[in-house]
């Protein structure tokens, strides 16, 4: 397998990139799972002997532990085995409101459970709150100040992990870098950046169960059979290669060394696929190609508190619209997507609850009409090489960092045609994704392009990220604005309906009045399996199958000698 970008660290309070919550999902256990193949998506049991019961309106959730989960060995056991009890689920969860970890999930309790006023005015371990609390050995209760719609979603995914206090205290600081949990693999070898081996844990104790609905074909059938009953994972060992070009991607799954690839890169379309199909000497060769709506949306943002392109003031409003006036969406998706992917005229991707399919964002590209704007709020002094001044007459240079790729540099390239176009200049800064995250956070980055896969398919997974308090974590534009702020307080209590939608609308438009945004596409993915890989389906919200797939070794080892 190969993950796209490097990890971050693997510590399941901090690590938010794609490759660290994909390796954080095979290492570490929340309470509550997606059943694999259910369509719509459906919760079941993980730690969790079931789902919890729950009381008081909604309010109240108690969970019953499965007794005989392990954590994977370490030193700080000092050799004994060391089971999970349910006060190591209050330890995990109190540490999301720790102010050292600032951790970008902590919105899905702050503010929401029980007495946790009491761990943010005054953070510490010792602190006892009625909202969290281990009834016995295998037994917690969550309560809830209001009911909350998605509680249950955030109680499966990897942020909600559980983590030993031990092994968090042995490695003060350095957590990510020694990842021990429960889940079905645990870390052989790590080479950071590069390659990561993960073995089957063997004290991983899950048993695959699903319920089929009609939604499901014959090939969701079939695996069901493959492995209902069966313990996972089916693999003893997963070997990840961090890959972050695109053509060693691809070349690397051409040449047998990977079993799938998701997401085929944009510029390597044209290698495997031709008129809409997979190229016939590969379909020859028993591959097969899947198309997967992602729910998963790209943005530009730029930082409300950066002094050349934040603020909330006319002049301030009006660069940022003339900026998203200037990106050419067409261009972008023939060109750089190949047609694999589609217009986001809001943060909400096709598939999630709340996305409103008659939507259209009253920000078009119309570079005459950018230029007029800046014109009209004082942008119209120019350098000698024609480049716009800043309304006090100063210069004007707009700083966007952008990734060290090869797509990287061919976003930046369409980006400095776009801003150039409407008199503005443009600077790259290229370093390691990860990175610029970490300076994002703290507010140290003033344009990047993002994107966001859903942690659970529900609207307010996206609109949180324009939420005003959780700038620094995942509201990395650090927009904060009373009146979106306000209607998303609102519709983050209601369920999915005409009361929501409308609140949703009029926080799309108020994102569209003040452009911390720039929205820009969601990803219509391509993806291509080998033949010898078994019990293969992309799911909605979880990142990776490992521990579901199997291989056919045998038909590999043919086609790897064949090569």
């Amino acid at each position: 397998m190969f993950l796209s970008t490097s990890e971050a660290g693997l510590d399941p309070a901090v690590g938010s990139d794609l490759a660290s919550l994909s390796l954080l999902e095979n290492l570490f256990d929340p309470l509550l799972r997606y059943d694999y193949l259910a369509r719509p998506v459906k919760l079941q049991g993980n730690t969790s002997t079931g789902l919890p019961t729950v009381e008081d309106g909604g309010r109240t959730y108690t969970f019953r532990l499965r007794p005989g989960i392990y954590f994977t060995p370490d030193p700080a056991f000092k050799g004994k085995k060391r089971e999970v009890t349910a006060e190591d689920y209050v330890y995990s969860f109190k540490r999301l409101y720790d102010p050292s970890l600032r951790s970008p999930f902590g919105y899905i309790f702050d503010g929401k459970l029980a007495g946790d006023e009491a761990l943010k005015k005054h953070f510490s371990y010792a602190t006892e709150i009625p909202g969290l609390q281990a009834l016995d050995r295998y037994t917690l209760r969550i309560r809830l100040k209001e009911p909350d719609n998605n509680f249950l979603f955030y109680m499966a995914m990897p942020a909600a992990s559980v983590v030993a206090r031990e092994v968090m205290e042995a490695y003060p600081g350095q957590a990510g870098n020694h990842p021990v949990g429960t889940g079905p693999f645990m870390i052989g070898e790590w080479k950071h950046s590069d390659r990561l081996v993960l073995l089957r844990n063997p004290e991983s104790s899950a048993v695959f169960h699903t319920d089929l609905g009609p939604a499901n074909d014959a090939g969701d059938k079939a695996i069901a059979a493959a492995l209902e009953g069966q313990r996972l994972p089916r693999v003893d060992r997963v070997d990840v290669k961090i890959a972050e070009e695109f053509q060693g991607r691809m070349l690397g799954f051409l040449n047998s060394e990977y079993d799938y690839l998701e997401q085929v890169p944009e510029s390597m379309t044209e290698m495997v696929i031709q008129d809409g199909k997979l190229k016939p000497e590969l379909a020859a060769r028993g591959m097969q190609l899947y198309r997967f709506p992602v729910l998963q949306t790209y943005y530009m943002w730029m930082n409300m508190q950066d002094p050349v392109v934040g603020g909330y003031t006319r002049d301030k409003v009006a660069l940022r619209r003339a900026i998203s006036l200037s990106y050419n969406n067409a261009e972008d998706i023939a060109l750089l997507k190949k047609g694999f992917a589609m217009k986001a005229d809001s943060p909400l991707p096709a598939g999630v609850l709340g996305y409103d399919p008659n939507y259209r964002s009253p920000v078009p590209y119309d570079p005459a009409l950018a230029n007029a704007l800046l014109d009209r709020y004082g942008y119209d002094k120019r350098d000698p090489d024609g480049f716009r001044r800043q309304p006090d007459g100063t210069p004007l240079t707009l700083a966007m960092s952008s990734e060290a790729t090869v797509s990287g540099r061919l976003r930046d390239e369409l980006w400095r045609k776009c801003l150039n176009a409407i008199g503005l200049r443009v600077v790259f800064k290229s370093d390691k994704k990860t990175e610029i995250i970490k300076a994002s956070r703290l507010g140290k980055v003033q344009m990047f392009e993002s994107n966001w896969v859903a942690d659970f398919p529900d609207g307010d997974n996206f609109y949180q990220l324009l939420y005003g308090p959780n700038a620094g974590r995942a509201n990395y534009a650090r927009f904060n604005l009373p009146a979106y702020n306000e209607r998303y307080e609102k519709a983050r209590v209601l369920q999915d309906g005409p009361e929501r939608q409308k609140l949703y609308f009029e926080m799309n438009q108020l994102l569209h009045a003040y452009n911390p945004w720039v929205p820009l596409t969601h990803v219509l993915s391509a993806d291509i399996r080998q033949p010898w890989l078994k019990n293969y389906k992309r799911h909605p919200v979880e990142f990776t199958q490992w521990r579901y797939l199997d291989l056919n070794v045998a038909e590999r080892a043919r086609a790897t000698r064949a090569k």
